[in-house]
C-alpha cells in the first residue's frame, strides 16, 4: 500500500519551496517554485532538463542556493504542472515562456549564465541526428493521435507518496506526454549557433562521468564562450540528485554573480 500525504507536507519533507501558478499574458498558465534569498540578492532562474520538473531537477539545491540568491524554478511547458498548449512544442516558445516568467516576477532579464550538464547540440553526428529525428517524428504522430482519443485527458492531480521514488513517479505522471515527445524531437533539431556570441559572464558545470551528454561536448561549450569558467563534479547526468551537486552549482552561480557585480 502506498501512503499519500498532502502536497504541501510532501514539499516540506523534501525542502522544496512552495510553488504557485502564474498567468503569462497571451501564453497561458505555468507553475513556478519561488524561494526568497537575502534582501537585494540576485535572482537565479533554474531551468530543468527534458522529462524532469523543477522539483525533480533542483530539490537538492534550493536551500543552499537561497542562502545567497532569490530562486525561481518553473515547470517548463508540457512538463509536470507547466504550461499546456495544443501547439507543437518549440524550444523558442519555451524560451519565451521563461522570459515572460521573469517579466512577471522579476523585471530584470539575463545578466549571466550557468550551463549544467548540457551542450550546444545534443546529437552532433549528422547520420545519428537524422535517424533520431525520423524516429521522434513517428512517435510525435502516435502521441498526437493518442491525445485526440476521447476519455484520455492528461493527468493533472496525482497522489504524492512519501518515498522519493514514489514522489518522482508522481511528478512524471503530471507530464503531458504528447508535448514531452515533441520536446524530444525539438531537442534533436537544436544547435546553439549563437553560443560564440554569448557576452555575459558564464560558468559551465561539467558532469565528468556523464553518458547522456559527453563531457567533451560540455567542455566545448565552455571553450566557445569567452571567459567561461568550468566547475566539475565527478558524477553522471543525474548528478542533480547527489547532495554534493549543490555546492558545485552554488560555486558556479557565485562565480558568475561576482563577475556580474
Amino acid at each position: 500500500m502506498v501512503l499519500t500525504v498532502p502536497q504541501q507536507q510532501a514539499d516540506e519533507e523534501r525542502h522544496l519551496p512552495y510553488g504557485r501558478y502564474i498567468d503569462l499574458p497571451q501564453r497561458g498558465t505555468t507553475f513556478v517554485r519561488h524561494l526568497a534569498g537575502p534582501d537585494g540578492a540576485p535572482t537565479l532562474l533554474l531551468l530543468h532538463g527534458w522529462m524532469a520538473s523543477a522539483g525533480l531537477n533542483w530539490y537538492q539545491t534550493f536551500k543552499p542556493l537561497a542562502e545567497r540568491f532569490n530562486v525561481l524554478a518553473p515547470d517548463l511547458r508540457g512538463h509536470a504542472r507547466g504550461l499546456r498548449t495544443r501547439d507543437i512544442f518549440r524550444l523558442a516558445d519555451c524560451a519565451d515562456d521563461c522570459a515572460a516568467t521573469i517579466e512577471q516576477l522579476h523585471r530584470d532579464l539575463v545578466d549571466g549564465l550557468v550551463l549544467c550538464a548540457t551542450t550546444a547540440g545534443f546529437v552532433p553526428d549528422r547520420t545519428m541526428r537524422r535517424a533520431y529525428q525520423a524516429w521522434m517524428l513517428g512517435w510525435m504522430a502516435v502521441a498526437r493521435t493518442a491525445a485526440l482519443v476521447p476519455g484520455s485527458p492528461p493527468l493533472r492531480t496525482v497522489p504524492v507518496p512519501r518515498t522519493l521514488t514514489g514522489w518522482a513517479g508522481a511528478e512524471l505522471r503530471r507530464h503531458n506526454w504528447r508535448m514531452i515527445v515533441e520536446a524530444g524531437h525539438s531537442l534533436s533539431t537544436y544547435h546553439a549557433s549563437w553560443i560564440r556570441d554569448v557576452d555575459v559572464p558564464t560558468a559551465v558545470v561539467c558532469t565528468t562521468e556523464d553518458r547522456r551528454v559527453p563531457p567533451e561536448l560540455q567542455l566545448a561549450s565552455a571553450e566557445a564562450i569567452r571567459g567561461a569558467t568550468v566547475h566539475s563534479i565527478a558524477d553522471g547526468h543525474f548528478a542533480c540528485a547527489n547532495p554534493r551537486f549543490a555546492s558545485t552549482l552554488l560555486g558556479a552561480c557565485s562565480d558568475v554573480a561576482g563577475r556580474v557585480a
